[in-house]
């Protein structure tokens, strides 16, 4: 009903109507983000990542923050998993998250922003202080009439609202507005090209502000130099440097020293479906990561192929997405599964009310024209609980197997019905019945 509303109803109505909604959330609630610091983080890939990050800088330093993110909702320390399937929520969703962490007495707020709900204006009334920008490639295009061009104008809307909103006085002293951007990024520019008090830039590659270095990465994590001080990760990956930089520039932003901040990025052990390991003593590694683009994708099998043991192989349980999703990944999924893993498993991961036998098939062939075989090191099995079934029963010693695509989502969307699933709990049923047998 809703698809066929939108096809009657002329575009300029309906972005008054989410206007308005916005605003008037905002108003009902009180205007909760006027009372904190406000971080807006925008990009196509590692934005809950990076929140989560910031959040344990500040958090483990005594000041308490709130967090709305894919994952993960947070108010200091405590934590409840995103059940909304949506990355930023609704306008009265978000409001009264906002005033919830206002009651509770949170300074910061850390806000994943996403390109549809600033085009649906979901950050009317929210009110940054700090935009950062992660990256951008081409992800979310069927949002934006197939157009890269319409999503990178998209994202820019936060730092737009960032440069006219008024300046913020909490407790009469006025907060500064800052870009923070990663200046690896080609587009970095087009994000840093705002009126705010001040511009920081973060990078591993070009020259920037906050230039980091890989150490040494490994199954335990990462450690890394920026500025002539080293930091210990415990999230596996290297691109997750990248993620960990916005924290360290906050973190230095609030007034914390390098040992705070070095502690505070120590201290973040987990999040919730990026790079989680599931460990119940077996002799392979499991890891359920969100991954389901082609950068996103390419960091994970890179990853697993470097800290894997010399003999040991690399599983992956991957998919793709329907209900109008970007069908052109489906051939990159394929290629890039074929070219990094030794075994592939396709399985559901929310078809809607599209062709999910076809969904798999369009990644599955171009996996074989890659070199894949079907039944030897190719499987193609719908049932998601039965692909991760066969990716567990496929490892042995020193081993790494990659559940991705869905992380820490709360539920499954199959011919229109929507059930409860969580890839992390099915992954330890699974491997717990595989040890037992």
């Amino acid at each position: 009903m809703k698809k066929i509303l939108r096809k009657l109803i002329p575009e300029k109505i309906i972005l008054a109507y989410h206007y308005m909604q916005s605003l008037a959330a905002a108003i009902i609630y009180g205007f909760p983000a006027k009372n904190m610091i406000i971080v807006g983080v925008t990009g196509t890939k590692g934005k809950t990542s990076a929140i989560n990050y910031v959040w344990s800088v500040l958090n483990s330093n005594g000041i308490k923050t709130g967090v709305i993110s894919t994952a993960n909702v947070k108010i200091g320390d405590k934590e409840e998993l995103n059940k909304y399937h949506m990355t930023m929520p609704g306008r009265f969703l978000i409001q009264k998250l906002l005033k919830k962490m206002k009651n509770e007495n949170c300074k910061y707020c850390l806000v994943e922003t996403t390109s549809e709900g600033l085009k649906q204006f979901r950050h009317i009334g929210v009110y940054y202080d700090i935009a950062v920008f992660t990256n951008l490639t081409p992800e979310h295009l069927p949002s934006h009439e197939g157009s890269f061009e319409k999503y990178k104008e998209a994202k820019d809307l936060m730092f737009k609202y960032l440069e006219k909103s008024s300046s913020k006085y909490i407790n009469d002293q006025a907060i500064n507005k800052i870009i923070i951007a990663n200046n690896d990024s080609e587009f970095a520019d087009f994000y840093l090209n705002h009126n705010v008090d001040k511009k920081i830039t973060f990078s591993m590659k070009n020259k920037s502000d906050f230039r980091a270095r890989l150490i040494k990465e490994s199954e335990k994590g990462i450690n890394f130099i920026v500025n002539n001080v080293e930091y210990k990760s415990h999230i596996m990956g290297s691109f997750n440097i990248y993620n960990a930089l916005p924290a360290i520039i906050i973190g230095k932003e609030a007034g914390l020293d390098n040992e705070q901040i070095k502690e505070g990025i120590s201290n973040l052990s987990v999040i919730p479906g990026r790079m989680e390991e599931i460990n119940l003593n077996q002799d392979f590694k499991v890891l359920v990561d969100y991954a389901h683009e082609e950068q996103s994708i390419t960091n994970v099998l890179k990853t697993a192929n470097k800290v894997k043991d010399i003999n040991g192989k690399v599983i992956i349980l991957l998919g793709a997405e329907g209900g109008g999703r970007d069908t052109k990944k489906r051939s990159i999924m394929g290629k890039l599964s074929a070219e990094l893993a030794d075994y592939v498993i396709i399985s559901d991961v929310d078809p809607y009310e599209d062709d999910r036998i076809k969904i798999i098939e369009d990644i599955a062939v171009i996996a074989e024209q890659n070199g894949k075989i079907r039944d030897k090191n190719l499987f193609t099995i719908a049932d998601r609980k039965e692909g991760i079934k066969k990716a567990l029963q496929l490892a042995t010693n020193g081993d790494i197997v990659l559940i991705t695509g869905k992380g820490a989502e709360q539920s499954i969307t199959i011919n229109g019905k929507k059930s409860f699933w969580d890839d992390r709990t099915v992954t330890k049923e699974e491997l717990h019945k595989l040890l037992k047998s």
